[in-house]
């Protein structure tokens, strides 16, 4: 089936539904939990956390804003026969030593690069979700060789920040604990992207709760404050390395009108959207997701 939002360029491939099941993610993780390999080490900013999994040409995951590496468990759990995974944790300051009031997109690209040189990996493709598309971007800008293609997934190069996600963010970076701890956070991550809500499957709802709870409420709003004044559309004409856009057709978070300006300024990029699907499809449609990045990949 083929279809595309309202202005979009053709294009895309449309995926009709989820495609998630409890049974998949029980065998995601216990996949994970198993085989995929946890190591650390220190980039000069922070105690850099991060797992290898899988065999074949090395793929780089870099999570959003307030997400974890477990939460592309089941993409791994795809892939791992095809590619080596290697996702890592961003700095969080709480208790990897990083200090956030400095942090700015150089370090989050200058740790990206540190741990291609800690694993001796001279070439990579990317896979950025959310504000881990913006440092893939910055990567891509700074470095082009260390790179072979890169896939964006709720992609985007400048995404303000509205003025009650401003407020709040300015305040949070002041609180203290993790965002699990926060009042009524089920609700909120509900009604923030009712579409990824209704397209977890029980279990996957409990995994997408935990991933995304894990990030100190600090961190989550340093590096929300950090997209607020954000422009990486300057750089977007130089970044000759191929992309993937991966975009859900109801993501409320990162909107058609961003992934737009990728599409209008990179010189080498497509896209394929996946239907009923929120910000987060590697919770709802981690199959797809897999597909869609593996044929890619393999170009």
């Amino acid at each position: 089936m083929i279809a595309y939002p309202p202005g979009a360029p053709p294009g895309g491939t449309v995926v009709t539904l989820p495609d998630v099941t409890d049974a998949e993610c029980r065998a995601a993780l216990a996949a994970f939990a198993r085989r995929a390999a946890h190591a650390t080490f220190h980039t000069d900013r922070y105690r850099l956390r991060y797992v290898v999994w899988g065999s074949g040409p090395p793929l780089v995951i870099i999570h959003g804003l307030s997400d974890a590496p477990r939460g592309f468990a089941m993409v791994m759990h795809r892939l791992a026969a095809r590619f080596t995974c290697v996702a890592y944790e961003l700095p969080n300051g709480l208790d990897d030593g990083a200090k956030l009031g400095a942090y700015r997109h150089p370090d989050y690209a200058a740790d990206l690069l540190a741990l291609l040189d800690h694993l001796k990996l001279e070439r990579v493709a990317l896979l950025g979700s959310s504000f881990g598309s913006t440092v893939a971007l910055f990567a891509l800008a700074a470095d082009p060789r260390r790179f072979t293609r890169c896939v964006l997934q709720g992609g985007f190069a400048y995404r303000p920040l509205k003025w009650y996600e401003r407020l709040g963010a300015r305040q949070g970076r002041f609180w203290s604990g993790r965002v699990c701890e926060l009042p009524l956070r089920a609700f909120a991550m509900r009604r923030a992207d009712p579409t990824t809500w209704r397209g977890c499957s029980p279990l996957v709802r409990e995994l997408f709760l935990w991933c995304n709870g894990q990030t100190p409420i600090a961190a989550a709003s340093r590096r929300a404050v950090a997209l607020d004044t954000l422009d990486l559309r300057p750089l977007l004409p130089a970044i000759r390395t191929p992309v993937l856009l991966i975009g859900g057709d109801r993501d409320p978070i990162v909107p058609w009108g961003c992934e737009a300006v990728l599409m209008d300024h990179l010189p080498d990029v497509r896209r394929v959207e996946f239907a009923a699907c929120g910000h987060y499809p590697q919770y709802t449609h981690p199959g797809a997701t897999a597909t869609a990045a593996a044929a890619f990949l393999n170009g």
